[in-house]
C-alpha cells in the first residue's frame, strides 16, 4: 500500500511540480495578489514591499552557497572521501543504504542544519557510488529528510534566540533555558520519535526493482586534480606551495579552537564555513588543488544566487502587507491553551512557504504566540518550539532549503519531492501528537 502511495505521490509531483525557479515566481504573483485582496494593500505598496526586502537575504545567499561550495570541497579531499568510503561500506544493500544515509543526515542536521545539509548529500552520493541497485532519488530525498529534525536540535534559532540575554521579546518571556525548549521532554520524545520513523519509512518508500532508478557510479566519481609541479616559474611554485596552503590552513584551525575554547563561540553557519573553508585548504594540500576543487563545486550553486533574492522579496511582502499576521492570528482564533501548541505548528508550516527562514519567521510570528500563550495560559516554551516545528516541518516541500542539496546530488526537485511529501505528512503525525501529548 505505502509503494502505491508513494509511486502516486512521484508521479503527481513529477507532473505538476515545476522547476524551483518557475514555483517562486508563481508564488511571488500568488503573494502579491493576496497582500492586494486580502490586506487591502494598493499595488504600489506591494511593489515597495517586494523591492524594499529584494535584497535583504544577500548575506545569508553569500553563506549558503559558501556551505555548498566549502562542504563539497572538504567532502572531495583524500581524508574525507576515506571517511565517507568507510561509513558507507555499512550498507551492502539498497535497503540497508537507505537506513544509513537517514540516520547519518539526521544526527548530522540535529548537530547544526548547514552541516546536515551538506553531509547528508555528500554521503548519499558515496551510497550511489557502492551500493549496487538503490533508487538514487529516494537516496538523495532520505538524505534530505533528515533536515526535518534541525529546528528541534542544537542549532535551532528560536530556542537559542530565546535562551539569549535581552533577545528581542525578552521583556514578555525572559530568558527561556535550552533545558524547557531543546532538551525538554516533549521536544527530545519528538526528536526520538523521528529518528526511528524517518528511516524506517524511507525504508519501506523503496520502489519495486522494476520502478527503480539508477545512477551509473562513474558519474559521481570526482575527477582526480593533478596539479602541474614541472613548472619552475615562481608562479607556478606558489599555486603548487604546500607550505602556502598549509600555514594559511594552520592560522584558521588555530583560529577555531580560540573561537570556542576562549570565547566559547557557538556552532553556527558562520564558523561551520570558516572551518570547512580552512579545512579544505589544508587537505587539499596545494593552492591550485584546492581552487580546482572550489571551481568544481561553484558549478552547482546558480539556484541559489538567482532564487534567494526572489524569495527575501517574497518574505518583504508577505510581511510587510500584514498576510503572515493575518495567517498566525487565523490559527490562534481557533486554539485553546491545550491545542495552541498544535495550531501554532500548523500556522508556522503554512508561513515557511513564504518565509523560509526560521529567525525572520520568529521575528513575525513570534510576538503573535507568545501573546497568544500569555492570554491563553499555554505552556510558552512549547508554543514556542511549535512554531520551530513548523518552520522546520514544511522544509520538506520547500524547494529553497532542498537547493544545496540537489546542485550537490546533480538532481532536480521534482526528482525527491514526490518522497518528501510522504515523509512531510508522516512526520507533521508526529510532531503534532507529541506538541500536544507529552507532557
Amino acid at each position: 500500500m505505502l509503494q502505491r502511495v508513494t509511486s502516486l505521490s512521484v508521479r503527481l509531483v513529477e507532473r505538476w511540480l515545476p522547476d524551483p525557479f518557475v514555483l517562486v515566481l508563481l508564488l511571488t504573483l500568488l503573494v502579491f495578489a493576496a497582500g492586494i485582496g486580502v490586506e487591502g494593500q494598493s499595488p504600489v505598496a506591494m511593489l515597495e514591499h517586494w523591492g524594499k526586502g529584494f535584497w535583504n537575504l544577500l548575506q545569508f545567499s553569500m553563506q549558503m552557497v559558501l556551505i555548498l561550495v566549502t562542504g563539497w570541497v572538504l567532502a572531495t579531499t583524500l581524508f574525507f572521501r576515506r571517511i565517507l568510503e568507510a561509513i558507507a561500506k555499512l550498507a551492502h544493500t539498497p535497503g540497508q543504504a537507505i537506513l544509513l544515509v537517514s540516520v547519518v543526515s539526521l544526527v548530522a542536521s540535529w548537530l547544526n542544519w548547514g552541516f546536515g545539509l551538506v553531509i547528508g548529500a555528500m554521503f548519499a552520493r558515496q551510497l550511489a557510488r557502492g551500493v549496487t541497485g538503490v533508487d538514487y532519488r529516494l537516496l538523495i530525498a532520505s538524505a534530505y529528510s533528515g533536515f526535518v529534525i534541525w529546528h528541534g536540535g542544537l542549532s535551532g534559532s528560536v530556542p537559542l534566540t530565546l535562551a539569549t540575554a535581552d533577545h528581542f521579546l525578552a521583556a514578555r518571556t525572559g530568558v527561556i533555558a535550552t533545558g524547557d525548549t531543546i532538551f525538554s521532554t516533549f521536544n527530545l520524545v519528538i526528536v526520538l520519535a523521528l529518528f526511528i520513523c524517518v528511516p524506517i519509512l524511507n525504508r519501506l518508500m523503496m520502489p519495486r526493482p522494476e520502478d527503480t532508478v539508477t545512477v551509473d557510479p562513474a558519474l559521481l566519481v570526482e575527477v582526480e586534480f593533478v596539479p602541474d609541479t614541472t613548472t619552475g616559474t615562481p608562479a607556478a611554485r606558489l599555486d603548487n606551495s604546500i607550505l602556502l596552503a598549509q600555514s594559511v590552513g594552520i592560522m584558521g584551525l588555530v583560529f577555531s579552537g580560540y573561537y570556542f575554547l576562549v570565547s566559547a563561540g557557538t556552532l553556527n553557519l558562520n564558523i561551520v564555513n570558516f572551518m570547512f573553508l580552512f579545512l579544505g585548504i589544508m587537505l587539499h594540500g596545494r593552492p591550485s588543488r584546492f581552487l580546482a576543487a572550489i571551481g568544481d563545486a561553484a558549478r552547482g550553486a546558480g539556484g541559489i544566487i538567482v532564487q534567494f533574492p526572489f524569495y527575501a522579496g517574497l518574505m518583504g511582502m508577505i510581511v510587510g502587507s500584514g498576510l503572515a499576521v493575518s495567517i498566525s492570528n487565523v490559527f490562534v482564533a481557533v486554539s485553546t491553551d491545550a491545542t495552541l501548541p498544535l495550531f501554532a505548528f500548523l500556522g508556522a508550516g503554512l508561513v515557511n512557504i513564504f518565509v523560509p527562514s526560521g529567525g525572520g519567521q520568529w521575528a513575525v510570528q513570534g510576538p503573535i504566540m507568545v501573546e497568544a500563550a500569555a492570554s491563553m495560559g499555554a505552556d510558552l516554551p512549547r508554543v514556542a518550539m511549535a512554531v520551530a516545528w513548523g518552520d522546520a516541518w514544511t522544509n520538506l516541500i520547500q524547494p529553497f532549503w532542498a537547493l544545496p542539496a540537489l546542485a550537490i546530488a546533480g538532481l532536480r526537485a521534482k526528482d525527491i519531492m514526490g518522497y518528501c511529501l510522504i515523509t512531510l505528512f508522516m512526520s507533521g503525525v508526529v510532531i503534532g501528537l507529541g506538541l500536544t501529548f507529552m507532557p
